[in-house]
């Protein structure tokens, strides 16, 4: 195992597949003890097993970010576990296809609890900590739908603008006390979040969208993180914008 993140503890939402799974894996190989949110409890314990295999430490949380009590509870069993939290990543996110006439808005609720006010709650709970240690990176993961709005996903553009302004404000806050807040926008990436869509033709649009031979892996976007959360203390790179080198088409 390297040593480079050696006693720091680390949180990542969304980490039973994508760039969250990928994350966490990268994490705990760099030497950091990692505990893992998700809904899917199954593919947590074998992340988890994963880790330990490879002599590092995890822990499986499971639980739906959008209810605030299961997101402080992630923050609050890290804690108990491990001592402390140094490093926390927002990857839970979901997707859904349709505009203010043909979405329904319970289908909006779900996005917005999810991607923006899931973050919120994680961040909300895991700041006082940080705060007392001195020190702490909070990184959240966006979208390019977070620059580019598009009708027919307006719900996900929606939340992901939001989480822009979060993670600037929240930035603002933090700095001072000596914790670090980014955002990473990553374009077409091969993960699972097509299949949180639940028309089938745009599910199947979205899935073949983001497994052309020209989109990144979660392992490209998991180099910037870790770029991020390994700077010198006094450097904090507040968002970066990743894109495949030969552009995939954005969907309409």
């Amino acid at each position: 195992m390297a040593e480079a993140l050696k006693g720091r503890v680390a949180l990542v939402t969304g980490a039973s597949s994508g760039i969250g799974e990928a994350a966490a894996l990268a994490l705990a190989a760099a030497g950091a003890s990692v505990a893992v949110s998700g809904r899917r409890k199954e593919r947590l314990d074998g992340l988890v097993q994963r880790i330990e295999a490879e002599g590092g430490m995890g822990l499986a949380l499971p639980g739906d970010v959008s209810i605030e009590a299961d997101a402080s509870k992630s923050v609050e069993d890290t804690i108990a576990r491990f001592g402390r939290l140094d490093i926390l990543i927002n990857s839970a996110g979901v997707n859904e296809a349709g505009g203010i006439e043909s979405l329904p808005l319970e289908q909006w609720r779900r996005v917005i609890d999810i991607n923006l006010m899931g973050t919120i709650y994680v961040c909300r709970a895991a700041f006082p900590h940080m705060k007392a240690q001195g020190a702490g990176d909070i990184v959240n993961i966006s979208s390019t739908a977070g620059r580019r709005a598009g009708w027919r996903f307006a719900s996900y553009s929606t939340s992901k603008f939001g989480l822009t302004g979060f993670t600037e404000s929240l930035r603002q806050e933090c700095g001072p006390v000596g914790v670090r807040v980014s955002i990473v926008e990553p374009g077409a990436t091969a993960t699972e979040i097509a299949s949180s869509i639940s028309d089938p033709t745009w599910r199947a649009a979205i899935e073949q969208h983001t497994h052309k031979d020209t989109a990144m892996q979660p392992e490209d976007i998991v180099d910037a993180i870790m770029l991020v959360v390994q700077l010198p203390r006094r450097a904090n790179v507040t968002r970066i914008l990743i894109q495949p080198t030969v552009d995939v088409e954005p969907m309409p």
